[in-house]
Order: C-alpha cells, then sequence, then structure tokens
C-alpha cells in the first residue's frame, strides 16, 4: 500500500471508530447545544449592555456561540483527541509496537486523529449549529466563498490543535503519567482559544499576547473568517505558520523521547 494511500486508510479507520459510540454521539450533541444556550444567553445579556463589543454585532456574537460548540470536539479544544491514547500507550509500554509500524509515527497519529476531527465535526458540530442558527438571531453568510474558506481555516485549525496535542501526550515520556499535564493543556485550550469569551473582548496587552499564541488558531481565527471580521488568507498564513512550528517541534520532541524507549529483548 502507498504511503498516502496508507494515511487515508489510518483517517477512514479514526472516523469509523467514533463513528460506532452513537450513543455517546447522541449524548454529546445535547451536551453542546445544553451549554450552547447557556452561552448564548449569557452573550445575548452581556451585548445588550455593550453593543458591539469586540467589534461583533450581536447576530455575530451569537454565531461565535455555536462555531465554538460545532468546533469543541472536532478540535478537541476540550479533551478527547488521540493524546490521552497515545499517552497510556507510552505508559504502558506498548508504544514500542508503534516503533515497528512501517510508518511515520507523527503522521500516522495525525492521520488518525484526522478522521476523528471530521467525525465530531459532522457528528456532533452540525446539529448545535444549524440549532443555533435556526432559532437565535445569529449571524450566518449566503456566500459559498466565505464558507469555503472557513473549512480551510478550520481544517489548518485541526493540524494546529493536532500539533499542540502530540506535544502534551509526548509529556508522557517524561512524566509517565500524563493526566496533569493534559488537564493543564485543557485549561489553558478553553482560555486561550476563546471558548469561553472571544478572544477580541479581551484588554489591552493581554488581549494582543493571547491572539498571537497558537490557541487563537483553534477558534477565534476560524470564527473571525466566518463573521467577516479577518482577512482569510492572512488568517491561513498565520494557522500554517503555527502548524509548521509545532509539528516541527513534535518531531524533535519525538526524536528525543524515542531515546528513553527500552524494550526487553531487542
Amino acid at each position: 500500500m502507498g504511503s498516502g494511500r496508507l494515511y487515508v486508510a489510518v483517517a477512514a479507520g479514526g472516523f469509523r471508530r467514533y463513528a460506532t459510540y452513537r450513543v455517546a454521539t447522541v449524548a454529546g450533541v445535547f451536551t453542546n447545544t445544553v451549554f450552547g444556550l447557556i452561552l448564548v444567553y449569557t452573550y445575548l445579556a452581556l451585548w445588550d449592555e455593550r453593543p458591539a463589543l469586540g467589534g461583533y454585532d450581536q447576530g455575530q456574537a451569537v454565531t461565535y456561540v455555536w462555531i465554538g460548540q460545532a468546533l469543541l470536539a472536532a478540535l478537541a479544544i476540550g479533551g478527547g483527541g488521540v493524546e490521552t491514547e497515545l499517552a497510556e500507550r507510552i505508559r504502558t509500554g506498548d508504544i514500542a509496537i508503534d516503533l515497528y509500524r512501517p510508518a511515520d509515527f507523527q503522521l500516522w497519529w495525525l492521520a488518525a486523529d484526522v478522521g476523528r476531527c471530521l467525525f465530531q465535526l459532522l457528528g456532533r458540530g452540525v446539529v448545535p449549529f444549524a440549532f443555533g442558527a435556526l432559532f437565535f438571531p445569529a449571524y450566518v453568510p449566503s456566500d459559498a466563498g466565505t464558507w469555503a474558506a472557513f473549512l480551510v481555516a478550520v481544517g489548518l485549525a485541526a493540524v494546529v490543535s493536532y500539533g499542540i496535542r502530540f506535544l502534551v501526550g509526548l509529556a508522557a515520556f517524561w512524566l509517565l503519567d500524563g493526566t496533569g499535564v493534559q488537564q493543564l493543556a485543557f485549561i489553558v485550550a478553553f482560555f486561550c482559544s476563546g471558548m469561553l469569551l472571544p478572544l477580541n473582548v479581551f484588554p489591552g496587552a493581554l488581549g494582543d499576547v493571547v491572539r498571537l499564541l497558537p490557541w487563537s488558531a483553534l477558534l477565534q481565527a476560524p470564527a473571525d473568517v466566518l463573521l467577516g471580521e479577518a482577512d482569510p488568507w492572512r488568517t491561513f498564513a498565520f494557522q500554517a505558520g503555527w502548524a509548521v512550528v509545532l509539528l516541527a517541534a513534535g518531531r524533535l520532541v519525538w526524536s528525543v523521547a524515542t531515546r528513553r524507549v527500552v524494550v526487553q529483548g531487542g
């Protein structure tokens, strides 16, 4: 099997794997919708008091909420991606099996995460977003070009997210139990991606700094593209830049980490 076909097969396997958990998917859709409702009513009250807060009107703020709920599971901003399994395989020693696969380790896990991301986007993301667009005064662009640019930004966000979480998973080589660093990473991701509040509303230097960090490429960047508040090409360049840096860092850390692997008998 050619290398390209191999990774496509891995991605397809990742998609099918998550597609088997139908009850969990329905529960996830319900949870995302409920949290979306909580946030959207909070945002409506906030934007009633502060119109044009962060440069958004009320409709854009509502849409931002539902974009966040659509991307939460897909980008594993709150966890649930391959980093958990990767850390567990390191802890148990099963990572040794991965070293014998005739495939690039980083690309293998990236393909698996892409499959997971695509299913979560379709399975858990579409329904909450459609619900919000139908029942709230949301801003929904009508031109296909904006939607195409948004999907490109989401794809790049998925790679940036993987790059961050790959490093988090590899931390288990030194920490043995990666639970603590994963929980810390999820807290940072929630705050710095704009999941709680758009980064545009962060004041002064804090807002300037968080918008330069890689987490802003996860939610804030795609949202601004869909809402017409950012130039798509500059956004793509920003996301792609962080993707390259994170993937390169992950490859370097993996190279160092493999020197720590000891397999009995070989």
